[in-house]
């Protein structure tokens, strides 16, 4: 009965989109940026990114550090992937993390449930990942 309910449960239109969200206000504000981004010499009328949460300030200061001290991270790669990593371009987090979670999960339950790090999506708190759960599950006008 329960794998009844998962089979006929609706995914609301943005999880079953073939876009992958490209179609979402949050998308169209990221184009309009990369159109027109803002530069406070060359196109101070330029369209300023604040749908993001990254701090650029001081890239150069730990780009540096980690140069001098690569053992301070695990990822490998040196300074470049720090700064490639440190943008979370991957929605879904960091494979590296995904995976260690994924082994995690599988050692708690004693290895009677494997996980496939392909299929884990992480959150930066568990407010971020309500919303993520409300935009698959729901679409507007939903209650």
């Amino acid at each position: 009965m329960a794998e009844e309910l998962m089979t006929s449960a609706a995914l609301s239109g943005i999880a079953t989109s073939s876009t992958h969200g490209e179609d979402s206000p949050y998308f169209a504000g990221w184009k309009a940026h990369d159109e027109d981004p803002y530069d406070p010499v060359s196109n101070p009328s330029g369209v300023i990114q604040m749908g993001l949460a990254e701090n650029q300030v001081s890239f150069d200061l730990l780009e540096e550090y980690l140069e001098q001290h690569p053992e301070a991270y695990s990822w490998g790669g040196g300074s470049s992937s720090f700064k490639e990593d440190a943008l979370f371009q991957d929605y879904h987090g960091l494979k590296i993390f995904r995976k260690a979670m994924a082994s995690f999960m599988e050692q708690i339950r004693g290895g009677r449930a494997k996980f496939d790090p392909d299929r884990i999506v992480l959150t930066a708190g568990a407010t971020a990942a309500n919303e993520l759960l409300t935009f698959i599950l729901a679409d507007p006008g939903d209650a």
